[in-house]
């Protein structure tokens, strides 16, 4: 289902993957700092979420200015919530790359407010780009440092945007219940020699599924 979500005097492209039967919890995905919603990888995702009974809701929001995607995420969320349409207990928020940091930064925004901080069940980062290429010195790990909620961690194990050693460092100081699932050889883009994009995929969207399956709450599975 296609819909237009207003974001100040414009409107950002949205999609929704709606299982068959009505869903009480929700993942809102986005893409990195290239691309859009339809990126393979995402679209791959949000149709085995639904498929499996998750509703999936991706967008669009370009710019590479990181304050203006965590505003827009923002929208998207509130958005989410309101909707008569889909009623939903709670969502996940989830990226890939510069979307991840979006959902971390709106998530560690809400917690401070004192706002969404119930309604938002946990964070999905899809190759989160914990530095820049081969500036290991300065971490991006401020907002997840702050989060409470659950976290999953997909990286490859090659990925030259989140070195291994950095990303079990980082993960070790967090106060939220973390997993850490690294895709071995993959790079930042989730490309592996000698394996599929395919098969790479149905790997990185069964980890996700099981891992949101623990984390929804036991009596509303």
């Amino acid at each position: 289902v296609k819909v237009k979500i207003p974001f100040g005097n414009k409107y950002l492209d949205a999609i929704f993957s709606v299982p068959e039967k009505k869903s009480r919890y929700g993942v809102i995905l986005t893409h990195g700092a290239g691309g859009d919603m339809n990126f393979p990888h995402l679209v791959s995702l949000a149709a085995y979420l639904a498929s499996h009974g998750v509703l999936c809701l991706r967008f669009t929001c370009k710019g590479l200015n990181i304050a203006y995607r965590t505003k827009a995420f923002k929208t998207v969320v509130e958005y989410l919530k309101l909707s008569d349409d889909y009623k939903l207990s709670g969502v996940f928020l989830a990226g890939r790359s510069m979307g991840s940091r979006a959902a971390a930064s709106v998530i560690r925004q809400l917690s401070q407010d004192g706002g969404d901080g119930d309604f938002i069940q946990g964070l999905v980062c899809l190759s989160y780009p914990l530095h820049r290429p081969k500036l290991q010195s300065k971490l991006r790990d401020e907002d997840l440092l702050f989060i409470r909620c659950p976290v999953l961690f997909v990286s490859g194990s090659a990925d030259e945007m989140c070195e291994k050693q950095l990303l079990e460092g980082v993960a070790s100081k967090m106060k939220a219940p973390k997993k850490i699932h690294w895709i071995d050889k993959a790079n930042h883009g989730m490309a592996v020699k000698g394996r599929t994009t395919d098969d790479v995929m149905e790997e990185i969207n069964a980890q996700v599924f099981s891992w949101l399956r623990e984390n929804i709450e036991p009596e509303h599975k």
